[in-house]
């Protein structure tokens, strides 16, 4: 299925309300986005494979500006050409938008609101659930691969991240250096 188009005389409107649902619900930045764009493009809709979608995430994530507008633009227009792009990137949009606009009119209510606090902090417990399951399956995938160097990237990865408080995003750099240079062999595909 690689860079065809999908064919499907509800795309745009299947583009439309998954991607708004998706954004309405991508509490916690990028990394959340993943296991969601996912579930809903690769396993549900069969639009992209794992390979696509991580590249789409990779592409989204080096791009400047916000990740899930960046994913909705590439997703859109791999999907549907320009009409894509224009129903994923305003499906993206909307849901910020919306709770922007509501919040903006009662900020004093929500701002001191414990419940709404107490609401958010069980947000951040349910994005850090859904990163962890992607970081668990991704490994899983690598490990049934037995091959030493994936798994010496992520361990690397995470103990540089962790114990030495690297920053994520030089990681992330040092980790595409290493791919560019020594991931090209067929059998890390």
């Amino acid at each position: 299925m690689a860079l065809e188009r999908v064919q499907d005389d509800n795309l745009c409107w299947k583009l439309f309300k998954s991607t708004f649902i998706i954004s309405a619900f991508t509490i916690g930045g990028g990394f959340v986005i993943i296991p969601l764009l996912k579930a809903k493009f690769v396993d549900e809709y069969k639009w992209l494979d794992d390979k696509e979608a991580l590249n789409l995430v990779a592409i989204a994530q080096s791009a400047p500006g916000v990740v899930a507008a960046n994913a909705a633009i590439s997703l859109g227009y791999r999907l549907a050409g320009f009409k894509g792009t224009l129903v994923a990137l305003a499906a993206t949009i909307l849901p910020p938008l919306i709770t922007l606009s509501i919040i903006s009119y009662a900020y004093d209510a929500f701002a001191n609101n414990q419940y709404i606090q107490l609401l958010l902090k069980g947000m951040q417990c349910g994005a850090t659930a859904i990163i962890i399951n992607v970081a668990i399956d991704l490994l899983r995938k690598e490990l049934k691969k037995k091959l030493a160097l994936p798994l010496l990237i992520i361990l690397g990865t995470f103990v540089a991240n962790y114990f030495f408080h690297v920053n994520l995003m030089y990681a992330v750099v040092v980790d595409a250096i290493i791919g560019f240079f020594l991931l090209r062999d067929k059998k890390y595909a």
